[in-house]
């Protein structure tokens, strides 16, 4: 159980506390792809699930569940389109960094680990009712 994780100042620190280690297992290189990559894609998930959860707080938190798994979903197919992937060559930096966050490679792997990212804060906050 996460305690407190009913008002905004305690969704504001989950928020950073998942962007740190996020960054961190993105940073820290383990060898485990597990923490090297999955780790990094469920926090990922997480992060959008929190972020819909501090600007609607009113909402169901399955609604909010639903909306974070159909916006990892609709970013995960975007990269099918492949242009994320010709992002990354743009002169901008700008650009070729949110190409990065997006993701260039479609995987269904990536959409079970942040169903799973998801599923874990989704219990977090459904055990504060």
């Amino acid at each position: 159980m996460v305690p407190g994780l009913k008002s905004r100042t305690s969704w504001i620190f989950c928020l950073a506390g998942i962007i740190a280690v996020g960054i961190l297992s993105r940073v820290v290189h383990t060898g485990l792809l597990v923490f090297d990559k999955y780790l990094g894609d469920a926090l990922y998930a997480a992060m959008v699930y929190a972020i819909l959860r501090l600007f609607w707080r009113a909402a169901a938190r399955a609604r909010v569940a639903v909306s974070a798994m159909a916006i990892m979903t609709a970013i995960e197919l975007f990269q099918l389109t492949m242009i994320p992937a010709h992002l990354l060559a743009n002169e901008h930096v700008v650009v070729r960094i949110c190409a990065r966050l997006m993701g260039t490679e479609f995987s269904f792997l990536d959409l079970l680990t942040y169903a799973v990212g998801i599923a874990c804060i989704y219990l977090a906050d459904s055990s504060n009712t």
